[in-house]
């Protein structure tokens, strides 16, 4: 049963690709979001009745399906965030390929249900495959865009060298346990289970936009913003912190993985705070937001917290699918994502209202339960050290600049915004259903809540002692302060000269296209030549010792095998001159001879016939005679 939370929206999908266009944006926007209405309702019968499944190809091939309490709490949101994506998608996006865009954004979810619901890597596999498959359709959906594919491809390579680590660590598993289950992973040690426990590491890494692998979340924004919603909200990029929330307490015995993972994650959030800081492009500014808060995530997992992970996961998810919806319906309003050109507070008061809903969450104010979730982050790393937890407050600190840099750029007053027709009733409610969920975590904040939800969590979560409350509250005042210090600095023109490169991920891009992308190149233009001088040479070689040899066994053929033929020809001809000179003599004479011989032989046979008896009886008695002779001297 509970492979059709999978299978409900990925069917559907696929239906909708194959039918083709020509359906209006009502009949694709009643199917995409009664899919996703659908699917979160047998998510809650599934989580309420337990489901399970299992798939038997052989005894050592079994695809398996469950749900613990982190995965279960994945499970229900990702419709819960896709139902309004999609009803905004068929609102906004543009009408040519809608139904595509439709059909695969429904396909995309179901890949992402399948990812979370697995409980072994073979069926992980599967769905994480299928997920980067629709993400590179996805981004580069408005094709006729020249960049588009390109971007596209961009992230998909990216994020398929990062697949190479979950390969690894299905083989791993499978050979130290001859299985790929997720409890077999208890059952590894040593060098097995190191490759496993990083090799998932690098896959989550990749797919979450974590350093080094975070410019690509950049090029995915070339897709249309609906696409960029769900892909940083609930699916594909939450599929890397996903999985380490619910396989930390198998992988946290390899030596140094915790250490890594809190490494990574740290390094993240920092530097993309800065790069959100000066980034001038609104859907990239969240982009890199996006792989800030995906790094407190990795922290969180890292300082052995997973459930306050998930915690932060679902609240960002709510938040961040909202900011990318505002920031969609200004930049279509604007015909440009450039911050300094938005201004949209005037032309849209109610998407600016909400938008101030996330950018507040963004930067973390109580009492919304993203500043909830954020301080208990900030309590995770803080019980294993002050200076990890001063790390992430710092984090905090700038995503609250950020936030505020954002919303004043994209929704402040602008004097110079045109007037426009108010936006269509579902882009509107789908930012305002997410809004509603945003405010709704607060509950987090009331007493007992969050024991409640570290309960269901299967995990207690940390409180923050008074030190860290404040210092947190005190830099997140301040970052609103630079936030908006920011923004006045640059609402009049882009971010420009050391400031516009250090907003392209601190020049990581340029690094990586120079320090590995330029060697492979040459690599490669290198292993050309070598193929054409060296390794082809041999072929040359043999094809010239082939001519050389065909043309000696030419004149071989010419002097010798047809000389031969020439003589026998001759001697043919001679042979036949021979033949028909004495042939006839001799096949006549033959015939002609023995007709002869039998008529002398007649003749003289006749001549004894006279008749007279006294010649026969002279015959016998000579005959009679010889016998006897004949035999006396044989005896």
């Amino acid at each position: 049963m509970l492979w059709t939370l999978a299978l409900l929206p990925a069917l559907i999908g696929a239906g909708v690709i194959f039918a083709g266009g020509g359906r209006s944006r009502l009949v694709l926007g009643l199917v995409g979001g009664g899919t996703m209405a659908a699917t979160l309702v047998l998510a809650v019968a599934a989580v309420a009745g337990g489901w399970s499944g299992v798939l038997v190809w052989s005894d050592a091939l079994r695809l398996t399906a469950a749900l613990t309490p982190v995965s279960a709490a994945v499970a229900l949101l990702v419709p819960l965030i896709a139902l309004p994506i999609l009803v905004y998608a068929s609102a906004h996006e543009h009408r040519p390929g809608l139904s595509r865009l439709i059909g695969l954004l429904l396909v995309f979810v179901g890949g992402m249900e399948l990812l979370v619901i697995a409980d072994d890597l073979l069926t992980l596999l599967i769905g994480w495959e299928l997920v980067g498959a629709c993400s590179w359709a996805l981004i580069g959906h408005d094709w006729r865009v020249r960049d588009n594919p390109r971007s596209g491809l961009y992230a998909f390579v990216v994020t398929r060298f990062g697949d190479l680590g979950l390969f690894a660590a299905a083989m791993a598993l499978y050979a130290g346990t001859g299985g790929f289950g997720y409890d077999r992973l208890a059952d590894l040690e040593g060098p097995l289970l190191h490759v496993a426990a990083f090799g998932v590491l690098l896959s989550a890494a990749a797919k979450s936009g974590q350093v080094p692998f975070a410019p690509w979340l950049f090029r995915a924004m070339a897709g249309p913003t609906s696409v960029s919603a769900l892909l940083h909200a609930a699916a594909m990029v939450a599929a890397g912190a996903y999985l380490l929330a619910r396989l930390q307490p198998e992988l946290a015995p390899a030596a140094g993985w915790s250490g890594t993972v809190i490494a990574v994650g740290l390094a993240t959030a920092l530097a993309g705070g800065v790069v959100a800081c000066l980034q001038p492009h609104a859907k990239k500014l969240l982009a890199a937001s996006t792989s800030a808060h995906y790094g407190l995530m990795f922290v969180a997992v890292g300082a052995g917290y997973p459930a306050v992970a998930a915690l932060h996961l679902i609240a960002h998810a709510a938040f961040k699918a909202l900011l990318f919806l505002a920031a969609g319906s200004a930049g279509e309003q604007a015909e440009t994502f450039a911050l300094h050109r938005l201004g949209m507070g005037r032309v849209l008061p109610v998407m600016a209202a909400l938008s101030a809903v996330g950018a507040l969450a963004l930067a973390g104010i109580p009492p919304l339960g993203a500043g909830f979730t954020k301080d208990a982050v900030v309590a995770a790393a803080g019980h294993l050290s002050p200076w990890l937890a001063g790390g992430v407050m710092l984090a905090g600190g700038l995503s609250a600049a950020y936030a505020a840099r954002f919303h004043l750029l994209a929704y402040g007053r602008s004097r110079e915004a045109p007037e426009a027709p108010p936006k269509p009733l579902a882009e509107r409610a789908a930012a305002g259903v997410l809004a509603a969920l945003t405010l709704a975590l607060s509950v987090l904040w009331l007493p007992g809540a969050a024991r409640d939800a570290g309960r269901l969590m299967g995990m207690d979560i940390p409180h923050a002692p008074l030190w860290e409350v404040i210092v947190s509250v005190l830099l997140i005042g301040l970052g609103l302060l630079v936030g908006t210090v920011l923004a006045r600095r640059y609402s009049e023109a882009g971010t420009t000269g050391a400031p516009a490169r250090a907003a392209a991920w601190l020049g990581l891009p340029a690094l990586l296209r120079e320090g590995v992308a330029r060697p492979f190149e040459r690599l490669a233009a290198f292993a050309g030549t070598v193929d054409d001088r060296v390794i082809d040479a041999l072929p040359r070689l043999v094809a010239r010792l082939g001519r050389w040899l065909a043309s000696v066994i030419g004149r071989g053929d010419r002097r010798v095998v047809d000389a031969g033929v020439r003589a026998t020809a001759r001697f043919g001809e001679w042979l036949a001159g021979m033949s028909d000179r004495i042939g006839e003599a001799v096949t006549d004479g033959l015939p002609e001879g023995t007709a002869r011989l039998v008529s002398f032989s007649g003749t003289d046979a006749r001549r004894l016939q006279t008749g007279m008896s006294h010649h026969y009886y002279a015959l016998l008695a000579g005959g009679a005679v010889l016998v006897i002779v004949t035999i006396i001297a044989l005896s």
